[in-house]
């Protein structure tokens, strides 16, 4: 009886949690153009984020408007969906994005950094910021994260 506990248990903690688009307050939402480098791999499009405190929203989208893949992440876990509806699962934003895109692109901590606050979590897995134009009411429109081989370049367009 006690080894049917136990594994009813080890099952139900390995079931997939469902992950939803956040809910809540909009903290921000912002839109604008991204070009990442992670070593033989390149992306550059659009980028639509949504953050509230319990997650993000994030849309990757090509120049022209095609979608690429859409990430939610709400807490410790990250889903990512690709154009063609493969839906893609980890703990931690780079790992799956570098797995399934090709190129690291750190979710976690990067709320703080496009507001101009320092990012403990994103200086602690080694990335550099860089910021290099802030607009009217000091916000960052353009900015530059660097580690090991990877580059993230945001240039903001619209914030709300």
């Amino acid at each position: 009886m006690r080894r049917l506990v136990l594994l009813a248990a080890f099952a139900a903690a390995c079931a997939q949690v469902e992950i939803k688009a956040p809910e809540g307050p909009l903290e921000f939402s912002l839109a604008g153009r991204i070009a990442v480098r992670s070593g033989t791999e390149a992306f550059t499009g659009n980028i639509a984020w949504r953050h509230v405190k319990s997650g993000d929203e994030i849309l990757l989208s090509t120049p022209t408007g095609q979608g690429v893949a859409q990430i939610l992440r709400q807490g410790d876990a990250v889903m990512l969906k690709t154009s063609e509806g493969k839906e893609h699962r980890a703990t931690d934003s780079e790992s799956l994005t570098e797995r399934v895109l090709g190129f690291r692109l750190p979710i976690e901590g990067l709320a703080e950094t496009v507001q101009g606050r320092p990012s403990p979590v994103l200086q602690s897995r080694g990335w550099r910021i860089e910021y290099q134009e802030y607009d009217a009411q000091r916000r960052p429109t353009r900015l530059r994260l660097t580690n090991a081989g990877a580059e993230v370049r945001l240039a903001i367009s619209q914030w709300n």
